[in-house]
């Protein structure tokens, strides 16, 4: 079997008329589908006063979230306003991260040909080794906490942040362009710190599996769900941070 290592891009697997179906796509969808089963079964169960089984999980989940996040904002009644976006964001990540390491995601697919090469392509890939679904959710975080900062302050005084008047006070027109540059080059540190550890962890475990099947890849597979786990909390942070900083005027800042 030649060593086939997986590419930048996601690769597409079908096509429902000219749009394209991406194996990446594709595990996004499972991971929105598992979180909206989870839901209704925990809706349907959610009325017992003594809570037990899958109630009783997400229960402690939900409020040790909760409680985490509220240490960070240090205000609950924020922390009650960031908390569904931050912790679907942590939740969603941290599923689709772990899901990428399941049996069958990867070694499983279909040989390709392409410009005179056999190219493998994977029925299944993770969903955040790949750019452009870090891309959106980085989109996702920005736009929110832009919306967030614009309805607590006022389009005005948010404004008031990036857009000073140069001749009243030029060190600050000069900060708020590079406050303003920031907001956009938040969208490519997160895109490209979520992605490069995914796929690079995604890259480890082909080369092993490669090189050494069975037993070797085992310790490897502990690290992946670690660090699933901490580029989930890590995204999730940076926003609620962001979004804790947005809602925070000048002089509070200066405080």
């Amino acid at each position: 079997m030649a060593f086939s290592p997986p590419t930048l891009a996601s690769e597409t697997i079908a096509h429902i008329g000219s749009f394209p179906i991406r194996n990446s796509m594709v595990m996004g969808w499972i991971a929105m589908a598992v979180l909206i089963i989870g839901a209704i079964i925990f809706k349907r169960r959610s009325g017992r006063l003594v809570p037990k089984g899958f109630q009783n999980f997400v229960e402690v989940l939900i409020e040790g979230l909760f409680n985490f996040f509220n240490s960070i904002t240090q205000d609950r009644a924020q922390t009650k306003k960031f908390f569904p976006i931050v912790a679907t964001i942590f939740i969603f990540v941290i599923i689709s991260n772990w899901m990428g390491i399941f049996p069958g995601v990867g070694p499983i697919g279909f040989y390709e040909e392409h410009e005179g090469l056999e190219i493998f392509i994977p029925y299944l890939r993770s969903g955040y080794a790949d750019v452009n679904m870090t891309l959106a959710l980085a989109i996702i975080s920005v736009v929110a906490t832009q919306i967030y900062g614009m309805v607590s302050l006022g389009f005005f005084h948010y404004a008031g942040k990036f857009f000073v008047n140069p001749l009243k006070d030029f060190i600050g027109s000069f900060v708020g362009l590079l406050e303003l540059i920031s907001e956009f080059a938040k969208m490519i540190s997160f895109s490209f710190r979520l992605f490069g550890n995914i796929f690079a962890g995604e890259v480890l475990l082909v080369v092993i599996g490669f090189l050494a099947p069975f037993i070797a890849p085992l310790p490897f597979y502990g690290l992946e769900i670690f660090v699933g786990f901490v580029q989930a909390l890590v995204f999730s942070l940076l926003t609620l941070v962001f979004m804790k900083m947005a809602v925070t005027s000048h002089h509070e800042h200066a405080h």
